[in-house]
C-alpha cells in the first residue's frame, strides 16, 4: 500500500451517485501532495463522450460510471464500473503511485459491478463501454 488516505468525499460522493442516481459519473484524482484521493469532479451528465472528456490524455485518474442498460423483460439496469485510467503518455512516477494508491479507494466503494484498466479512449469508447453491464466475456474487464 502507498499510505495513501481516501478523503471522506469519495465515499459520499459515491453514496450519493450509488443511491441518489443524480450523480452519473465521478472522477477521483490525488491531491498535490500525492497524500490523498479526493473528488476531482461529480457529473450528473449521462453524455458519456462528456465523461470520456474529463479524462485527461496524459494523466492517471480513477473514475466511476453508472451504466444504464435495457435487460430484456426486466427494463432498465444500472450496473456501477470502476475505471483505472493510466493513459500510455502519463508520467510513470504518477502511474505507479496511481498503482499503488488505487486499493485503497477500491475498498471504500462497494458495490462496483466491474472493473477497467484503460490506457487510451479506444479502451473505454462507448462500444466497448456496452461489455461492462452486460458482463460478457472481455479481456479488459474483471468482474469482481
Amino acid at each position: 500500500a502507498s499510505g495513501v488516505g481516501v478523503n471522506p468525499a469519495c465515499l459520499e460522493t459515491y453514496q450519493e451517485l450509488k443511491l441518489g442516481k443524480k450523480i452519473k459519473y465521478i472522477i477521483y484524482n490525488l491531491n498535490k501532495d500525492n497524500t490523498e484521493i479526493i473528488v476531482e469532479k461529480k457529473s450528473d451528465s449521462a453524455n458519456y463522450e462528456e465523461f470520456l472528456g474529463d479524462l485527461p490524455e496524459t494523466e492517471c485518474r480513477w473514475a466511476v460510471y453508472d451504466f444504464e442498460y435495457e435487460k430484456e423483460g426486466a427494463g432498465k439496469r444500472n450496473k456501477l464500473c470502476f475505471i483505472a485510467w493510466a493513459p500510455d503518455d502519463s508520467k510513470i512516477k504518477q502511474k505507479m503511485v496511481f498503482a499503488a494508491s488505487k486499493d485503497a479507494l477500491r475498498r471504500t466503494l462497494v458495490g462496483i459491478a466491474a472493473e477497467i484498466q484503460a490506457t487510451d479512449a479506444s479502451e473505454v469508447a462507448e462500444e466497448t463501454g456496452e461489455y461492462c453491464p452486460a458482463f460478457q466475456p472481455f479481456s479488459l474487464y474483471r468482474q469482481m
